[in-house]
């Protein structure tokens, strides 16, 4: 492997040494503001370290061919230990106030949301009941004052329509033929009250 190879695959390493670390304080700062449970962070862990491991010797592999050396494990340890000694408390608190950007942006779209979308379909809701109930009270009403419009109407048709259901009574007890067709001009006349029987 030549000298150019070498500080390639060490500026690699260490580039890959910041990354891991970078990577680490994002996953930090995520799992304590997102506040995840307990028995979900070990799992986490070793998915961390097992994207790092695949990233990391991907990285190795392109570098120089995925050749190991003691200088490849000296150069993460440089690029962490630069990573945390001067750019971790920068990004942590880049990532904070991303975090809190985006909390504050997501309340103001709930806020904007209730505004715009419940509130006026709750306002809706309330006016449709109010609208319905308005209707079935007037329909309420003008069904009864039709009902007590039409009584007089309707005592009128039976004081008439009583003597013409006694003639069709007796003209269908004189048809015995007509059986199944008398029955149920008798029935309709008894339910409407337009014949009744002799005593």
């Amino acid at each position: 492997m030549t000298l150019s190879a070498q500080f390639l695959t060490m500026a690699a390493m260490m580039l890959s040494g910041a990354a891991l670390g970078l990577l680490f304080d994002g996953y930090r700062v995520l799992s304590g503001e997102l506040r995840f449970p307990r028995w979900i962070i070990p799992p986490l862990d070793i998915l961390y370290w097992a994207v790092g491991t695949v990233a990391v010797f991907r990285v190795l592999f392109l570098s120089n061919g995925g050749e190991v050396r003691i200088y490849v494990f000296l150069a993460l340890m440089i690029g962490v230990s630069f990573y945390f000694a001067l750019l971790s408390d920068v990004f942590v608190n880049v990532i904070r106030w991303s975090i809190g950007r985006i909390k504050a942006l997501i309340r103001m779209l709930i806020r904007l949301g209730d505004l715009l979308v419940v509130r006026p379909l709750i306002a809706l809701y309330r006016l449709a009941i109010v609208i319905l109930g308005f209707l079935a009270a007037l329909s309420i009403f003008l069904g009864k004052l039709v009902l007590q419009l039409l009584y007089p109407l309707w005592k009128i048709t039976l004081w008439i329509g009583r003597p013409l259901g006694r003639r069709v009574s007796r003209l269908v007890r004189a048809e015995a033929w007509l059986t199944p067709s008398a029955r149920f001009v008798a029935d309709v006349l008894r339910r409407t009250g337009l014949w009744r029987k002799r005593k």
